[in-house]
Formats: C-alpha cells, structure tokens, sequence
C-alpha cells in the first residue's frame, strides 16, 4: 500500500517506519494515525517481518499529535481522538514482533508517547523528549500518563508532565526513559544492527519473552512466574527449540523457520 504521511521499507526481515510529514515535525494527525494501524497491520501479517523499527524524517521524530486539528475539538471528539492513538499505540505495545524507537529528534507529546509503546528506545544525541500538553490545557492523551511512570517511576513522571519539561537525550538516558544514545549519523546503523541480533533468535521465543515481559509487570510476582512456565515449557513443542539446541551441541550455525 502507498500511504501519504510514513514511508514503509522491508529488507532482510527488517521494517522501517519512518513518520514523513516534514512540513508538520510529523505530528499525528488522525489521517497519519489510521495509516500507522494500517501499517501494524502489514507488519503483523507478514511473516519474513522480524524487526520493526520506526524513526522520523527531518529533525524530528514525532513533535506531537497535531495541534491544529485538536484545537477546536469538543469532549466528545477530543476523548475519541485520544482513544484513537491508545488503541493504536496499544497495538504496537502488543505486537508480537520487536519494535525498536530510533528517535532522530523532537519525540514530543504524542512523539514520546509513541517511542514508549515500542519495546527499546535508542535515541540520537539530538533527541528531545518530553509530555508538554499541560501547557496547552491538556492531559497526556496516548498513554504518556501510564507509561512514563513505568519507566521513569511515578516522582518522575509526575515532574515531568505537570512542569511540562523537554529532556535532552543524555538526561532521557539516566532517568531511564531510553536505552542507549548515540551519534546522529549512527542512529539507524545501530537500530539495525540490534534488528539483527534480534532477527537472528529464535521468532517465536523472542515473541513470548516480550509477551511474557508486558504481562509479568502487570501482576505479582507470582503469577508472572507462572506465565513465564508455561511459555517456558510451550517453547520445548517448537522446531526452532530442537534447531537451537541440536545447533550449539553440535556447534554449527543455526537455521530458525519460525515454527
């Protein structure tokens, strides 16, 4: 499908988003939502996918969701809209595949929101993170209030949404909001170079690791070990599980089919 507002590529596995709507700092509207779900869907439907990562052209990632189309919204719509970008954003969360945020430049709003939907977050030494949208009469609308605090905890979550504050990348990396900072000219290099190492494991293991990872830091200890068993022993009914072990025993490279 060709699409006006992101740009998608497969090589080798690997998808690359890129959110393309320079003219904006490629800000969401609801067109370049419903394309993203769109594209989610293609990702989820192809099998030779592995990897997905998303990046942004220009100097930003993600600026926001688009204040020009918010601005005179009422409740009603305001809640949908909101609703349209968790649903979408909860699929990306929810995706079985690797999503890995390259972020290029501004993630703001609904650009950081966006990057904490994905499972790793590398961001160029020029990235600016931050939830401003209490300074535009606003909550967080795409899931900022919730994941923020997961991976920044809640003291600062609640500083950096109620003061509006942008962070620069090296400060994102402290405080946990990303993984790893490096080099503007080497973001997507190193994006795909972790693609590969995860496109080389087994699919359908890294696919439960990540589903056993979200569901184990919803519950108690307890029941996330319980999850982690049954994944665990599901993995032993696999060929990639007899091709990974027959492998290292006999110390040649592996061949996983993603069955």
């Amino acid at each position: 499908m060709m699409y006006e507002n992101i740009k998608l590529s497969i090589e080798n596995g690997i998808a690359t988003i890129t959110m393309d709507r320079p003219q904006a700092l490629n800000a969401l509207n609801s067109q370049t939502l419903k394309e993203l779900n769109s594209i989610i869907d293609e990702v989820e439907c192809n099998d030779d996918i592995r990897v997905l990562i998303i990046t942004g052209s220009g100097k930003s990632f993600v600026a926001g969701a688009d204040i020009s189309e918010m601005k005179d919204l009422n409740s009603v719509q305001g809640r949908k809209f909101g609703l349209l970008g968790n649903k979408i954003f909860r699929r990306l969360e929810l995706l079985e595949k690797p999503v890995i945020a390259a972020v290029n430049g501004f993630a703001l709003g609904g650009g950081c929101e966006l990057a904490m939907a994905c499972d790793i977050r590398i961001a160029s030494s020029k990235a600016k993170f931050g939830q401003p949208e209490v300074s535009l009469g606003i909550t967080p609308g795409f899931g900022g209030t919730q994941r923020l605090a997961r991976l920044v905890g809640i003291g600062k979550a609640k500083e950096l949404i109620f003061t509006g504050d942008m962070v620069r990348a090296d400060e994102a990396l402290r405080i946990g909001l990303v993984n790893n900072v490096v080099e503007p000219d080497e973001l997507m290099n190193v994006a795909k170079e972790m693609a590969e190492k995860i496109k080389n494991n087994a699919p359908i293991a890294v696919a439960y690791s990540k589903v056993a990872i979200n569901r184990g830091v919803e519950v108690d200890i307890e029941t996330g070990l319980m999850y982690e068993g049954e994944v665990f022993g599901s993995c032993f009914s696999t060929e990639d599980q007899k091709e990974g072990m027959s492998a290292f025993l006999e110390k040649r490279e592996k061949s996983f089919k993603n069955r």
